[in-house]
């Protein structure tokens, strides 16, 4: 049973692990089940509480990267460098062992299925995590919305959900899916490498008179300059929701 503890109207949940799967090369998911789990929108989040022996502990946010299933949860984490939270998830935490878990947070930051219009998604490496919940979600649903996706990621060894996106995009027409490669290109690949920039924004999403809903989700620096380049290229700048993450590589 799940062991909770009301604050406001969130609670702290005792969830178990049960899967642990390789997402990248230094990302993994964690799929927890927790008992009474309420649901969640596409693109909330939770906080992962980390207690040590001596009392000590340690709060970081993570998104919720799968659709809503029962009590079932997706965390995706990157495995940060001289990380305090993310090397545990990572790399020591394993089928059978606790977590503690408060959630769902957050409600601007959200995809609604019953939602119709355009949907332009904008990643900057771990930032496809609520991404990909949106993707899932529409899939669950069954959702006719239009969907684009640009994911800027440094190599293809470094891409998350690489098997699922290639699936998704080549069953479903209404998902299209173009990548930005800043660091390696896979063989063969037309473009060199690059960051994200007004050209590969401007041949990539819908065009601004589709007024569509917009997500941009990656480090602060990627954000700002992935929401300015939507700007000029004519995006409603009250149409562009953004999240962003600082060096733990959890939510802010």
């Amino acid at each position: 049973m799940a062991r909770t503890t009301l604050l406001g109207r969130v609670a702290w949940y005792v969830a178990a692990v049960i899967e642990r799967r390789d997402e990248s090369e230094t990302a993994r998911t964690l799929v927890l089940k927790v008992p009474q789990w309420p649901g969640h929108n596409a693109g909330q989040h939770v906080d992962v509480r980390l207690t040590a022996a001596d009392g000590y502990t340690a709060v970081r946010s993570y998104s919720i990267a799968n659709a809503t299933q029962g009590d079932l949860l997706e965390l995706t984490v990157e495995q940060v460098p001289d990380g305090e939270v993310s090397p545990y998830l990572a790399r020591t935490l394993s089928p059978g062992d606790p977590l503690e878990i408060r959630g769902p947070l957050g409600g601007w930051f959200v995809w609604h299925p019953v939602a119709l219009e355009p949907v332009q998604l904008v990643a900057g490496g771990s930032g496809i995590v609520p991404l990909m919940a949106m993707i899932r979600t529409r899939a669950q649903a069954h959702s006719r919305a239009p969907f684009r996706l640009i994911y800027s990621v440094r190599s293809p060894g470094a891409t998350m959900y690489a098997g699922e996106l290639r699936r998704r995009a080549l069953e479903d027409d209404g998902l299209a899916i173009a990548y930005v490669y800043t660091r390696a290109t896979p063989p063969d690949w037309p473009r060199p490498t690059q960051r994200i920039n007004a050209t590969t924004i401007a041949e990539s999403v819908f065009p601004a008179g589709q007024n569509p809903a917009c997500f941009v989700c990656g480090p602060t620096a990627f954000v700002e300059a992935a929401s300015g380049f939507l700007k000029e290229a004519g995006y409603n700048p009250t149409r562009i929701k953004t999240e962003r993450f600082g060096p733990s590589g959890g939510t802010s």
